[in-house]
């Protein structure tokens, strides 16, 4: 099994932080158009939706919903036949106060050793995205976001 971490601080308060991962319309700005629908309970299910696609690109369960400290979901991918042979695996999002920032530690693990990169490649851009719409309130222009700003996500 594979495990990717990955760790930055963005000049925000937790709950801002929060609402920026679990707000459809926030979370389109730094995640390729993609939003999120939830209930945010755990147990629930989520589902990231284009407003160009016909179905969401993502699935999952809401595993653990403390806001706003720790979110865990399941993730299964859609958007290719490819990514859904991958199968399920595991989003984790840590968030601690750090001064006047907040450090964010996003965990994709339970991946298979030879994963598609399509499966977490995306996390640096996604990532920056994010800390840049919180701290400028600008959207960053990202190579997948300006890729999927001029026409529709693959196939799901």
């Amino acid at each position: 099994m594979q495990c990717l971490s990955q760790v930055l601080y963005i000049k925000t308060t937790p709950e801002r932080l929060w609402e920026a991962l679990t707000d459809d319309e926030t979370r389109r700005r730094y995640n390729f158009g993609v939003g999120v629908t939830s209930d945010w309970t755990a147990g629930s299910s989520y589902a990231g939706v284009h407003p160009m696609a016909p179905a969401p690109l993502v699935e999952g369960e809401n595993l653990e919903v403390d806001p706003p400290h720790r979110l865990v979901q399941s993730f299964r991918a859609l958007w290719s036949d490819d990514v859904k042979r991958e199968g399920t695996s595991r989003v984790t999002y840590e968030i601690e106060q750090v001064g006047d920032s907040c450090g964010l530690t996003v965990t994709h693990d339970q991946l298979h050793a030879d994963a598609s990169p399509q499966l977490y490649g995306g996390w640096p851009m996604i990532l920056s995205g994010l800390k840049t719409v919180l701290e400028t309130g600008e959207t960053l222009t990202t190579p997948g976001s300006l890729m999927y700003a001029q026409g529709p996500p693959p196939a799901a």
